[in-house]
C-alpha cells in the first residue's frame, strides 16, 4: 500500500522554524517527485516546493529563500525546512508523490501566530 506520513508540524511565532517530514511507503521512492503543497482555510491548494528524482527543485516565489526542500532516497523521506515564518505561511502542508501515480498525504497543521 502507499502511504505518505507526514509530521513535524505544529505552533511556531513568526520568524521562527519548523522542519517537516514526510515518510514515503513506495516502490522506487527515488524516481519519484516529491512535493510539499499547502492550503489555507478559504484558500486553493497551493504548490510550496518540489525537488525530483535528480535533485532538482523548485519553489514558489512566497518562500524562496526561507524554505527548502531535500531527500534522502536512503530513508525514503522527503523534508521541509522552513526557516523566518510568516503568519501567512499558516496553512496544512501536505507531501505529494508523482510518478507512476500520485499521491497524497494526511497533511499536518502548520500555525504561525504570537
Amino acid at each position: 500500500q502507499v502511504q505518505l506520513l507526514e509530521s513535524g508540524g505544529g505552533l511556531v511565532q513568526p520568524g521562527g522554524s519548523l522542519r517537516l517530514s514526510c515518510a514515503a511507503s513506495l516502490n522506487s521512492f527515488s524516481l519519484y517527485t516529491m512535493g510539499w503543497y499547502r492550503q489555507a482555510p478559504g484558500k486553493q491548494r497551493e504548490v510550496v516546493a518540489t525537488v525530483n528524482s535528480g535533485g532538482q527543485t523548485t519553489y514558489a516565489d512566497s518562500v524562496k529563500g526561507r524554505f527548502t526542500i531535500s531527500r534522502d532516497n536512503d530513508q525514503d523521506t522527503v523534508y521541509l525546512q522552513m526557516n523566518s515564518l510568516k503568519t501567512e505561511d499558516t496553512a496544512v502542508y501536505y507531501c505529494n508523490a508523482a510518478h507512476w501515480g500520485i499521491y497524497w498525504g494526511q497533511g499536518t497543521q502548520v500555525t504561525v501566530s504570537s
